[in-house]
């Protein structure tokens, strides 16, 4: 069979900021048919757990094992033409399982080589993909090893080539608890049985056991570009209170107004809507700091930050300064929903120009949030609640907001950032012409 009728799948770009990715589950098996179009294969990226289609129809041949993570473009799979037998000996991905011990020595052949003979044993000779000296390990493998204390080079692989996965390293870390124990046990100290150790006692007599959870690939990549935001992006915060007395009032008119099955815009579409205007204003606000330079994004798209179990994802209503109010309502309850059941896509999470960040709904009054790379500002919503505030030399109960924007100095500098906010307050404080 000719090569070029083998189509080799390759881990996909699933998001603009993607750099690699984890198979998170095969939903075929080595040998198995499939069609174009066809289920795959479930990745989990930097901001989603993904399902891929295969790309043509024929026989599949998993080349990476669940729980590898690979580098974007690197080969995952490959699709063989419909009828073709795959050689059942062929070097396959392992499944997570322990790690095979490793076989005795076989008795040499030969006598050993002098003490001059400065070759590495065949043991020490790095395999295909590997550096000298360093242990042929999956990143996942290797962070879960420093988080865990495992020594990589006392693994035996069971991935391809032998390189070292995550189950391996998960396998290997109580059997490095097993060993240590019999050692401990053949040369007790006398006051070791009678007295734990200083810290010992006060790790019994305070925190307790400490429990180990493995990130996720999503929260591993939000913890890695929240700290690289932190520490390289000069960011500042403003504050302003909105009233939205008359927001309010006007979603209530808007309830016994709306067809059945119309969803009634939230609050925080108002502010969506509100903020998508502002970016029109505030050209600035609606881009990024870039090589050195000013890049205005051409559209306007506001990405709603949604939280989920294990952790936070960010959709995008696109062009949200083109919808209506309605519009906006429909399309956040529709993105919310499939970020909650995994159903959410790449395209979907893609191309944000600004992003709004609501936490009112849990009764936080205001907060800062940390921005996103590759973005000018963030806004944080605090909840709406009934202030005394002086109107017209009166004290009177009204329906007040704050909003914090977190902004890029390079890009955003004070004025602009109060012109911003200004424009959100005024369109929050007159809605009807969110309606428009």
């Amino acid at each position: 069979m000719s090569p070029a009728t083998v189509v080799e799948v390759a881990m996909p770009r699933l998001s603009d900021s993607m750099e690699e990715a984890t198979i998170v589950r095969w939903l075929v098996a080595s040998g198995d048919e499939v069609a174009r179009g066809e289920d795959l294969i479930e990745i989990e990226t930097d901001k989603a757990t993904v399902t891929y289609e295969a790309e043509a129809a024929g026989v599949v041949e998993v080349l990476v094992a669940e729980g590898e993570t690979v580098a974007l473009g690197a080969p995952v799979a490959r699709i063989h033409p419909a009828g073709t037998a795959l050689d059942p000996t062929a070097s396959a991905p392992a499944a997570p399982a322990a790690a095979p011990a490793p076989a005795p020595d076989p008795a040499p052949a030969q006598p050993p080589a002098a003490p001059t003979d400065e070759r590495a044993p065949a043991a020490e000779i790095p395999s295909e993909g590997a550096r000298p000296g360093r242990a042929n390990a999956s990143p996942l493998a290797r962070r879960i090893a420093a988080d865990l204390g495992v020594e990589l080079a006392a693994i035996v692989g069971s991935g391809p080539g032998g390189r070292i996965v995550k189950a391996d390293v998960l396998a290997a870390q109580p059997q490095a608890g097993a060993a240590a124990a019999p050692a401990a046990a053949a040369a007790p100290a006398p006051d070791a049985q009678a007295q734990p150790t200083e810290p010992a006692a006060a790790e019994a007599g305070g925190r307790g056991e400490l429990a180990v959870e493995q990130p996720t690939r999503a929260q591993q990549v939000v913890a890695r570009r929240m700290a690289e935001a932190k520490a390289t992006i000069p960011e500042f915060t403003t504050t302003i209170d909105v009233d939205m007395q008359a927001a309010v009032e006007l979603r209530e008119q808007l309830r016994g107004e709306l067809g059945e099955g119309e969803p009634l815009p939230s609050l925080n579409d108002f502010v969506v809507k509100a903020v998508a205007r502002a970016l029109r204003d505030v050209p600035r606000a609606n881009g990024r700091w870039h090589d050195g330079a000013f890049e205005l994004f051409g559209r306007v798209n506001v990405g709603i930050a949604v939280a989920r179990p294990d952790g936070l994802v960010v959709p995008t209503i696109r062009d949200a300064d083109e919808k209506s109010l309605g519009a906006i309502a429909r399309e956040a309850r529709r993105l919310a929903g499939a970020v909650r059941e995994g159903s959410v896509t790449p395209a979907e999470l893609a191309s944000g120009t600004f992003t709004v960040s609501n936490l009112g709904m849990f009764g936080i009054a205001s907060f800062t949030a940390i921005l996103n790379q590759g973005q000018a500002g963030i806004l944080a919503v605090g909840a709406a609640e009934r202030r005394a505030v002086v109107r017209e030399g009166e004290i009177v109960a009204r329906w007040i907001c704050s909003l914090t924007l977190t902004a890029d100095h390079r890009i955003l500098y004070g004025a602009d950032a109060a012109a911003f906010l200004a424009a959100v307050r005024d369109r929050l404080q007159s809605p009807m012409g969110l309606l428009l």
